[in-house]
């Protein structure tokens, strides 16, 4: 098995809904807030977990999903957003996802929809195999397929 792809999408998905959640405004993206304590090591450095941690969010900044000024030690970005990329894939409707409960208004249905609300939902239910999913999900351009970098370097 492989946890620690388990534990990047849950951590992948937890740091882009803390962003998204602060959205547009620039804040420090604590390690601690999403994955908790972890005790350093017995040299004083941070826990595999939480540089495992770290390190995703590190790569969602390389892959251009945020933006950050500098890091806190190993504690934190500082001053992350998400980029455009990333907005626009959390507020995108999860295929199969919009209810056709008319009752609600649009505005409901098209948030309930989102594949924030989706990821935020997955998380709090502790449905792993759901997060994976939606990670999954958020990764791959709009006609579907995974998103890889052009020979320009840009992300399609």
């Amino acid at each position: 098995m492989d946890l620690q792809i388990d534990d990047f999408y849950k951590d992948a998905a937890g740091g882009l809904l803390m962003l998204y959640q602060a959205f547009p405004r620039k804040v420090a993206l604590y390690i601690e807030d999403l994955i908790g304590r972890e005790e350093p090591d017995e040299f004083g450095l941070p826990s595999k977990r939480h540089q495992s941690c770290l390190g995703a969010m590190l790569w969602l900044a390389e892959e251009g999903y945020i933006r950050f000024d500098s890091t806190i030690q190993f504690q934190a970005l500082d001053q992350a957003v998400l980029t455009e990329k990333a907005f626009m894939r959390l507020t995108r409707a999860v295929p199969g996802q919009m209810t056709s409960d008319l009752s609600l208004p649009l505005s409901i249905l098209r948030i309930q929809a989102s594949l924030a609300h989706q990821l935020r939902t997955a998380i709090k239910d502790g449905h792993g195999e759901r997060i994976a999913q939606l990670a999954r999900l958020l990764f791959e351009n709009d006609s579907g397929a995974p998103l890889h970098s052009s020979l320009s370097g840009q992300a399609t």
